[in-house]
């Protein structure tokens, strides 16, 4: 008797295991059953109309990667305008010898103290500094120019100090004095034909406050 109730009790425990482990097998794993350093997925906001599958994604592929703005930062403006330029190439020469980031001419890099343009070329840190020093230099040429046209329109254009100090990187401080004094009437065009005002209106607006008026702007060459 007690030999048949061991029997019957051991036959109710493997049906019990064998219903237990089925139930465990076919249990839908949820995003609760993991911890928050365990996920090896991020979970992201899906539609209506988005797929089961669309749930977890790689973590790459949930966020978008961030990307800072310049604005109209003294960076912005300065790397607005060697885009303009040579869409921003170190090391390239336009077919009338300009040079680098910013199309600098030979005889505007010895105003600066530069007197090796293939040294220069090379030389992606001397061309950053040039393109200060010579906003500096400008920024005084110009610094009364600045004073009392920054602010007015001429042709419907907003004149600004960028404005101005872009402008005169592209045509020479004396031809945006003349543009300037005449109220547009005594303009200047570029080989490839872009004109002051064009560079006024295009980099209006942009802080250059950190330009230093300096009659005596040199580039430090570093030996």
């Amino acid at each position: 008797m007690r030999k048949s109730i061991l029997n019957y009790l051991v036959l109710v425990l493997i049906i019990c295991v064998l219903i237990v482990g089925s139930f465990t097998s076919n249990k839908t794993i949820t995003e609760n059953d993991f911890s928050e350093n365990d996920l090896a997925f991020n979970t992201v906001e899906t539609t209506e109309t988005s797929s089961e599958s669309d749930h977890y994604l790689p973590l790459e592929k949930a966020y978008k990667p961030f990307s800072p703005t310049l604005g109209k930062s003294f960076v912005g403006f300065k790397e607005a305008l060697g885009f303009k330029e040579s869409r921003g190439d170190y090391f390239t020469v336009n077919t009338f010898g300009y040079l680098g980031k910013y199309q600098f001419g030979k005889e505007t890099l010895k105003l600066i103290g530069i007197y090796n343009p293939v040294h220069f070329l090379k030389n992606p840190e001397m061309q950053e500094k040039a393109f200060l020093a010579n906003a500096e230099r400008n920024k005084w040429i110009l610094r009364k120019d600045i004073k009392r046209f920054n602010g007015k329109t001429i042709n419907g254009v907003l004149i600004t100090e960028s404005g101005i100090l872009a402008a005169a990187h592209l045509a020479g401080p004396g031809n945006v004095k003349k543009y300037l004094r005449s109220y547009g009437e005594q303009g200047f065009t570029d080989a490839y034909g872009t004109s002051i005002e064009y560079y006024i209106k295009k980099f209006s607006g942009y802080d250059t406050s950190k330009v230093k008026s300096n009659r005596k702007a040199k580039v430090k060459l570093t030996a």
